[in-house]
């Protein structure tokens, strides 16, 4: 293990995980060995090992350091913000770097704890997010919600991963309305709903 104050070394590390984070996004977790992540760095295959003896370890501490880029700041309304986002997630979870990314972090948190805690982060982060999109519709009105809070992201993001993933297939604008409906009753209008007493 390598000397964690020598500013050499920070530095080494820092591009290590610069490296194997770009491999990640952009050919999924088959690429992060030592060899393509130390060609990719610039630095030497004895230097990755230095700091990760194995792979699996380099991965997860790569996909710690990977914000996934859905459902940030709700704007509204609210409906069409989440078919917005909701069509990017399936988008990118055709891909299959990104699926793998995702399957990878849920396979691992079966064997690993830490993998786990990662696992649970990510799910808390996007259920917080969609927790926090809904309340903001049920506070303008938009939506009487029948769906339980906490089940948002099972009922929308759920049916999205087992589509693209087990399905391989692409998801469709009508499932995503699908999705949406589910969660309760949309108003078009919400203006005449706040007028009443």
């Amino acid at each position: 293990m390598s000397n964690p104050t020598d500013p050499r070394a920070a530095r080494s590390r820092a591009a290590i995980l610069v490296a194997a984070r770009s491999l990640l996004l952009d050919e999924g977790p088959a690429a992060i060995t030592h060899q393509r992540v130390a060609q990719k760095a610039g630095v030497g295959r004895a230097t990755v090992y230095r700091h990760w003896a194995q792979p699996g370890h380099l991965l997860h501490d790569a996909m710690t350091g990977i914000e996934m880029p859905f459902f940030h700041e709700p704007e509204t309304p609210v409906r069409p913000w989440l078919r917005s986002h909701l069509q990017r997630l399936a988008d990118a979870l055709t891909t299959p770097q990104i699926a793998g990314v995702l399957l990878t972090l849920m396979q691992g948190a079966l064997r690993d704890p830490a993998i786990a805690v990662q696992r649970d982060e990510c799910y808390e982060d996007i259920s917080g997010k969609l927790r926090t999109a809904l309340a903001l519709a049920v506070a303008n009105r938009e939506i009487e919600l029948s769906a339980d809070p906490h089940d948002l992201s099972t009922l929308l993001v759920g049916p999205i991963l087992y589509h693209t993933t087990m399905q391989a297939r692409a998801v469709s604008p009508q499932l995503i309305e699908q999705l949406i409906d589910s969660l309760g009753e949309w108003h078009e209008d919400p203006a005449p709903r706040a007028a009443r007493p």
